[in-house]
């Protein structure tokens, strides 16, 4: 009998070894490379179609850099692009001031009501852009409750544009702002405190230097906000022409496509500037943390709380103001001339924008793109995180997953046009259905998720993946067993994510729906453009207020699953 030791009887064993060593290997390079490949189909050739149309005429022949001469030489058309760039920066000055006062309400101060006030201050992340232009017709508008006190000759144009731009954009300055004044180091206070700096030294010496790279990322995510946002200038900009508006005329009212796509390019500038100083803002700050660093507890002062809790009053007055006329507007039977309240402006199946069918539609859309995307993000960053081999694929990855922050979703969604609607192209199948208005959602808000996920990755042990190999079990079977499981909660804040912005979006799918695919935010668009003002109103209430049920009902949730999935953390 042969000896368990024999060289004929562990030959097998290694060949079995080295067979799943080798399909694990091959796993992982398929992985990499689909991910590679859908985001070269979604995001890159769409791109390069966008701009190979920029440098055609209207028959597809090759004129060069013809259509970008024609375009700077219009006074008319190159005045939207200095109406952009004074647009984007009197916004961005005015939002990053309001979001850092409140951020230090936030975290400097022990003003009572602090968590009601925060509630207050994110309820613009769950609005459509066009609820607050829709809320300051109806507030300063030429019927407006208000017009008398309009501060400036008319709502109709930047002053409105600032307005409400800054109103929807608000929240995301406050976000990393309050991140970053949280990460400050209270040592530097107690130490200033002991030199006997006085608080507006203290202000400008410590507190402003340590989180000037949150004020330039914040100021650089507002302004690409601003000068992208299509909704607020299309509804209430009168005649103040922007590069998103420029957009939609071309391809919706001259079906001028090649021009589209020069004004197209025209914006991706600014936002392309922008987002390489966010991404050099974010890897300086990342040199910033501190292991021994001690968080900052605010002292109770009566002057300091009394100023938070008056300025955080009057700013969630505002805010509610803003979302209190767009529900009563929509309830109102006929502005101004009956105000009595009913549902008649809830009857959209009698209206022009697509019925109530356009809000299943958006139901149906939102929460395919939460699943595809946070299944795509957790995939995309999981191999860049974990998987060791072809480094310079994993980073390509990651890179193309970063770049959707500087495409506006215009952009995005007219370079999906050039390329999934040619006949020769086998994806054609897809175009006018959901599957496109998903994908499209994904990739445009890709990078935040991807960010976030990667973000998770990097906070698990690092010896999970050792322990898992020398135990000899498949990196599958601990992705789904251990590291799925560690990390449900950035999956779960990934995928509420992409619902309300999706359910939320206008430029992403503006240009790519279809008769059965009539979107919500696209109604609104539609009703207001027909005049139906109360109508989109409703809509756009109705936006709001699904997305805020469904991010009430994420919160309930998630307790519980976090609860049964994350005591480890709490160990």
């Amino acid at each position: 009998m042969l000896s368990t030791h024999s060289p004929l009887v562990s030959k097998p064993n290694r060949f079995a070894e080295l067979m799943t060593l080798d399909k694990e290997s091959i796993i992982k390079r398929v992985w990499l490379l689909l991910l590679l490949a859908t985001l070269l189909t979604c995001l890159v050739f769409p791109l390069y179609s966008l701009l190979v149309h920029s440098v055609e005429d209207k028959s597809g022949q090759f004129i060069g850099l013809q259509n970008f001469v024609s375009y700077l030489s219009n006074p008319a058309l190159t005045y939207s692009i200095t109406n952009t760039l004074y647009l984007g920066f009197i916004a961005t000055v005015i939002v990053i001031a309001l979001a850092f006062t409140t951020a230090w309400c936030f975290t400097r101060s022990n003003m009572p009501g602090k968590t009601l006030f925060k509630g207050i201050a994110y309820i613009p992340l769950l609005t459509p852009s066009l609820l607050s232009a829709i809320s300051l017709i109806y507030w300063f508008g030429n019927q407006g409750v208000l017009k008398e006190f309009w501060p400036f000759e008319s709502i109709y144009g930047v002053s409105g544009i600032v307005f409400g731009i800054s109103f929807w954009a608000f929240p995301h300055a406050l976000i990393i702002l309050t991140t970053a004044l949280k990460q400050q180091d209270a040592r530097l206070y107690e130490a200033s405190e002991v030199l006997g700096a006085s608080p507006i030294k203290t202000f400008f010496t410590v507190t402003l230097p340590g989180c000037k790279y949150g004020l330039i990322s914040a100021t650089a995510v507002v302004f690409t906000l601003v000068v992208t946002d299509f909704g607020v200038a299309k509804v209430i900009g009168g005649q103040y022409n922007v590069l998103a508006t420029d957009i939609y005329k071309q391809v919706i009212g001259q079906q001028n496509f090649s021009m589209g796509a020069v004004v197209s390019i025209m914006l991706l500038i600014p936002a392309l500037i922008t987002f390489i100083v966010d991404q050099w803002v974010q890897r300086k700050q990342q040199t910033m943390f501190d292991s021994k660093s001690v968080t900052y507890q605010p002292h109770s002062s009566s002057y300091r709380d009394g100023f938070a809790f008056l300025y955080c009053t009057l700013l969630s007055v505002i805010i509610l103001a803003i979302i209190g006329m767009a529900g009563y507007s929509s309830l109102v039977t006929f502005w101004p001339y009956d105000l009595s309240l009913s549902f008649n402006n809830y009857q959209f199946n009698m209206m022009d924008g697509g019925g109530w069918g356009a809000y299943q539609n958006s139901l149906i859309m939102a929460t395919g793109t939460m699943i595809l995307g946070t299944a795509f993000i957790f995939l995309s960053a999981y191999a860049c995180q974990k998987i060791e081999v072809w480094p310079i694929v994993r980073k390509a990855i990651h890179m193309l997953s970063v770049i959707p922050a500087a495409v506006p979703g215009l952009v995005l969604g007219l370079s999906y046009i050039f390329f999934f609607n040619q006949v020769n192209n086998p994806l054609n199948v897809i175009y006018g259905t959901f599957v496109i208005l998903m994908i499209s959602s994904v990739v445009h808000f890709l990078t935040v998720g991807h960010l976030t996920m990667v973000t998770a990755f990097k906070q698990l042990p690092g010896e999970i993946e050792s322990v898992s190999e020398s135990l000899k079990v498949p990196f599958y079977v601990t992705l789904g067993r251990v590291t799925l499981p560690m990390t449900i909660p950035a999956i779960l804040e990934v995928g509420i994510y992409l619902f309300v912005n999706a359910m939320t979006t206008v430029s992403a799918v503006v240009f790519l729906y279809s008769v059965d695919t009539m979107l919500a935010s696209v109604a609104v668009l539609n009703m207001d453009d027909a005049g139906d003002t109360a109508p989109a109103a409703a809509m756009a209430m109705l936006i709001f207020v699904s997305a805020l049920g469904v991010k009430l009902l994420y919160s309930l949730i998630s307790q519980v699953i976090i609860s049964k999935t994350q005591t480890w953390r709490t160990k």
